[in-house]
């Protein structure tokens, strides 16, 4: 057995890790299983303490690419980021990406991830074509809108636990360049907030804002929004050539876990007010390198060791148009006086398309995304508070980020549980699934 953890470095468990060096190995008789791909997920919906891990890194083979269609096939365990490396010189990249380009795209289908752009063209299981599913029994499904419709259902946002994805087909998007072009401004509330992305969800396929969350007064609900789209080509480059190599930015690495998080109160209201006036939060006709508007976060390897030893809780909820501004607003309140602000804070309008699984979390709406430094105790009650809020306004909370909601929360957010639960592999499950549906 080795010591597993999750991004958010909590909890920890032991697992037995068993590597799959090729998509046609057979499933090991240690039940209960779990895929494991790069362990982006940020709670306990990647872990199965006392089970078995299947480390899908090794199957990373990209299969075969249509040119002109951008349909892509390969294994489950390929990253977005080698997917953009090798094709965005020829002009393609993935329709949908979350916050970071290390998910495999096993992940990125298990917990049907969503990008800057839901409100255009929906989550990541919308540009899934099919993938080949294979179950403990030994039995092989292709799964797709059209074959085995009810296992691609379930398995897009099923969690890993309909079985093992072995192989995928993709839609990619074509894109010109490797540029994000776009503005940055900043708003003063809430309400101005819902009244930029208005206006532009229309012309801009990426929307996204980053919201303060340790103000309060006057200045509670003030943030930065931005919003662009892929760049055409110069005209004055012709072909690949606007895909020519390019020096990267340096890529930093925190070294080690300090001992206690510098991420704390007074660090936290500093660095949001110091973010929120920077120069950069007010501009207009940039450029953005695509890593640095898609996946900022991915500059910093293991930035996730500087929330010290004990880790952090990621809480991200979806909350109905109705309901959102009321909610959005008790919640600001209630972190400013729980003095333990986020200082990665995203909120996000997803779109009207209907997620395609069973259990997917994307729905019409907004999301929000924080981050908290564990602190026992204090924080879990301070999330239990926020579930209150997301519960009564009729939302849901993601599994892919969760390490601690309730059964009773899980069964409100996800009604289609019971459902999704009939095409569960009986010998699979993970830690998540166990805790949110205990008696």
């Amino acid at each position: 057995m080795a010591a597993g953890t999750c991004w958010g470095r909590w909890p920890r468990y032991e697992h037995r890790i068993v590597p799959l060096r090729n998509r046609f190995e057979p499933l090991p008789d240690l039940a209960p299983l779990l895929p494991y791909g790069n362990g982006r997920s940020y709670g306990d919906v990647c872990l199965n303490a006392g089970g078995t891990l299947l480390s899908t890194r090794a199957m990373d083979r990209l299969i075969a690419f249509n040119p002109t269609t951008g349909v892509l096939e390969c294994e489950a365990g390929v990253l977005l980021g080698e997917i953009i490396d090798l094709l965005l010189p020829h002009g393609w990249f993935p329709a949908v990406c979350p916050g970071t380009a290390f998910v495999t795209v096993g992940g990125a289908i298990a917990n049907d991830v969503h990008g800057k752009n839901h409100h255009r063209v929906g989550s990541f299981g919308h540009h899934v074509l099919g993938f080949e599913l294979l179950r403990s029994n030994g039995e092989v499904l292709q799964c797709s809108a059209d074959s085995h419709s009810n296992w691609f259902r379930a398995t897009i946002g099923g969690l890993g636990l309909t079985g093992l994805i072995r192989k995928v087909r993709l839609r990619l998007r074509p894109v010109e360049s490797r540029w994000i072009d776009g503005d940055s401004r900043r708003f003063a509330s809430l309400a101005e907030f819902f009244e930029f992305t208005a206006a532009s969800d229309r012309d801009y396929e990426y929307t996204v804002a980053w919201l303060d969350c340790a103000s309060s007064g006057r200045k509670r609900g003030r943030g930065v929004f931005m919003r662009g789209n892929h760049a055409p080509a110069p005209a004055s480059v012709i072909g690949a050539a606007r895909f020519r190599p390019h020096r990267r930015a340096p890529t930093l690495r925190v070294p080690l876990t300090p001992p206690i998080s510098p991420v704390w109160g007074a660090s936290v209201r500093l660095f949001n007010s110091l973010y929120y006036h920077r120069r950069a939060a007010q501009q207009t006709h940039i450029s953005w390198h695509y890593r640095n508007f898609h996946f900022p976060l991915d500059g910093i390897l293991e930035w996730n060791r500087l929330y010290g030893p004990n880790g952090f809780f990621q809480y991200q909820c979806a909350l109905p148009d109705t309901h959102a501004l009321a909610a959005l607003t008790e919640m600001l309140e209630l972190i400013a006086r729980s003095r333990q602000g986020s200082c990665l804070s995203v909120l996000k309008k997803f779109g009207a398309m209907p997620s395609l699984g069973v259990m997917s979390f994307a729905r019409p709406g907004v999301t929000l995304a924080l981050d908290f430094p564990n602190r026992g105790l204090r924080t879990l009650g301070l999330l239990d508070s926020l579930d209150a809020i997301t519960r009564e306004a009729g939302g849901a909370v993601y599994p892919a980020k969760d390490a601690r909601m309730s059964a009773g929360a899980f069964r409100q957010y996800f009604p289609a549980w019971e459902e999704f639960q009939r095409y569960v592999d009986p010998r699979f499950s993970s830690s998540f699934w166990r805790r949110v549906t205990a008696a």
